[in-house]
């Protein structure tokens, strides 16, 4: 395996778990609205690195580590701060020896969080990737092998000796796998690039330093917070308009014919149907209004009944909202039906959220019923 294999399949990986991260839903299915709350959080990580150098990948391979410590200031955003490194390699070609070395980094980076980013924040999501590029300086020590080959006459032009400072530029990607609220298991892949000096040879441009890392995130403190939607306000439905008196007429002379009596019509009925958040199910509190429309349905024989669905705008898509209003005015006709209401005195129909009745956005989530 070589460097431009392991980049391809980090590449891989962070493509798979956008697109998951993209499918997975951002809502909560009760009547509450959840928020990211800021948090601190650490990271203790283990694996293995490899310098980059003249032969084979798992002979310039060694032990990695990294301890790492930030703050999470948004969904998206996040910094922290780490010390990392271990043990670092190089190759001399002729005769072929390799030397290893110790050395520790401190950095800072900035943390993109690629699930909340593409998906929405979802404090539930179990697969939750992420971008971080940073910088930082790693001091070099113990470089006794390198010391060896050049006191055996090897031309070493950058050796050093004692301990050295470098300047480190690094990116790379990780995910978190959700185990509990506040623990993740973690996999982490990041490149550094560092001074030409880094392995002790000189080779006219910059060496690098790859990582691969497994560990566990620990969460300081809820990283969300629910607040409970205020029950939706009942709006009466309108009263009927006043009808005009009739002017007095004159007393018409008794006849024999039979006088007709005038068939009044029924006052019209609305029924607001309030539904949960994503969801067309008739809820408990609401199932007394459907009663009460079939009663005056079935008291007027000639009265029949326009259902309209709706749904709130601040959540979901406008496709997804219309086949959810046209799913709660059925679940309603659903009921009248099967309370013995003749379907052809229904008619259904669904506004998705191209229409907003009411003002807040629990009242939107609703089928009107008016009769006519």
């Amino acid at each position: 395996m070589n460097v431009k294999r392991m980049i391809l399949a980090v590449a891989l990986v962070a493509g798979a778990t956008a697109a998951f991260a993209q499918k997975e839903g951002t809502t909560d299915k009760h009547d509450e609205t959840v928020t990211f709350r800021p948090h601190w959080f650490m990271r203790v990580q283990g694996g293995a690195g490899y310098t980059l150098g003249e032969n084979d990948f798992g002979k310039l391979t060694s032990p990695a580590a990294a301890l790492q410590a930030g703050y999470r200031f948004s969904p998206v955003w996040g910094l922290r701060f780490g010390l990392s490194g271990w043990q670092g390699k190089g190759s001399w070609v002729a005769p072929r020896t390799d030397y290893d070395f110790n050395y520790l980094q401190l950095g800072a980076d900035a943390v993109v969080d690629l699930g909340n980013w593409i998906g929405g924040f979802n404090y539930r999501r179990f697969w939750n990737p992420y971008l971080f590029a940073g910088v930082g300086g790693a001091v070099g020590f113990n470089n006794d092998g390198a010391q060896a080959l050049a006191d055996a006459g090897n031309d070493l032009p950058y050796l050093w000796d004692g301990s050295r400072f470098f300047g480190v530029g690094r990116m790379g990607l990780g995910m978190d796998f959700r185990i509990c609220e506040a623990v993740a298991f973690n996999l982490e892949g990041n490149a550094n690039v560092l001074s030409d000096h880094f392995n002790s040879k000189k080779a006219g441009n910059a060496d690098w330093q790859f990582n691969l890392l497994a560990g566990v995130t620990i969460r300081f403190g809820k990283g969300h917070a629910k607040k409970a939607e205020p029950a939706p306000v009942v709006v009466p439905p309108p009263a009927p308009k006043a009808q005009p008196q009739p002017e007095p007429q004159p007393e018409p002379k008794p006849v024999e014919k039979a006088v007709p009596v005038e068939v009044k019509k029924p006052e019209p009925m609305q029924q607001d149907v309030f539904f949960a958040l994503n969801s067309s199910v008739i809820r408990e509190g609401e199932k007394s209004k459907i009663e009460a429309l079939a009663t005056y349905l079935k008291e007027n024989a000639e009265a029949k009944v326009t259902i309209t669905g709706y749904a709130d705008k601040e959540t979901g898509n406008p496709r997804y909202n219309q086949t959810l209003s046209q799913k709660r005015a059925e679940a309603v006709a659903a009921v009248l039906k099967a309370a013995g209401i003749d379907g052809a005195r229904i008619t259904v129909d669904a506004k998705g959220d191209t229409v907003q009745p009411f003002g807040s956005s629990a009242q939107n989530r609703v089928a009107i019923c008016v009769t006519e």
